[in-house]
């Protein structure tokens, strides 16, 4: 009789206690950091892509907070205030005009806006001796940023 030579069995690799532990301790940390890490990730790109819009309306508004604080100011008769207000107005609009790439105002806005900037002086003497002229300017000059920003 012959023997019949059966096939080794490839034995089953058996994985210990420790390794299966130490995989599942491993990976699951890993999963649930990932589950946390995603969603947070996707609301900070998308936060961070909308900035640069949010800045520019926030310059848009300042600008305006500035110039009708001015206009309010000169009507209650506190030149001073008014002319600090107007000041600051008046330099922010000549910075964000020069800074054409980074700048608050659209081209069409920035040509709407450059001619403001040409009652400065004038403005900023009324205010500095207390003329009550100024008031009245201010507010005209108020009217035309919000129609030439777009403001209504």
């Amino acid at each position: 009789m012959s023997e019949t030579v059966q096939p080794k069995q490839p034995k089953p690799v058996k994985t210990s206690h420790w390794t299966r532990g130490f995989i599942l301790y491993a990976i699951l940390p890993l999963v649930a950091f990932l589950l946390g890490f995603v969603p947070m990730w996707w609301k900070s790109r998308e936060c961070s892509s909308r900035l640069p819009e949010v800045e520019r309306q926030l310059g848009l508004a300042r600008l305006q907070n500035d110039l009708a604080s001015a206009a309010i100011n000169a009507r209650l008769g506190d030149y001073e205030s008014a002319r600090q207000a107007a000041s600051d107005f008046f330099t922010y609009v000549r910075a964000e005009t020069d800074s054409e790439a980074a700048s608050a105002f659209s081209p069409a806005q920035r040509d709407l806006v450059l001619p403001l900037l040409t009652r400065r002086d004038e403005i900023i003497t009324l205010l500095a001796r207390g003329d009550p002229a100024s008031a009245d300017m201010l507010s005209d000059l108020y009217v035309a940023y919000c129609k030439g920003v777009g403001i209504k």
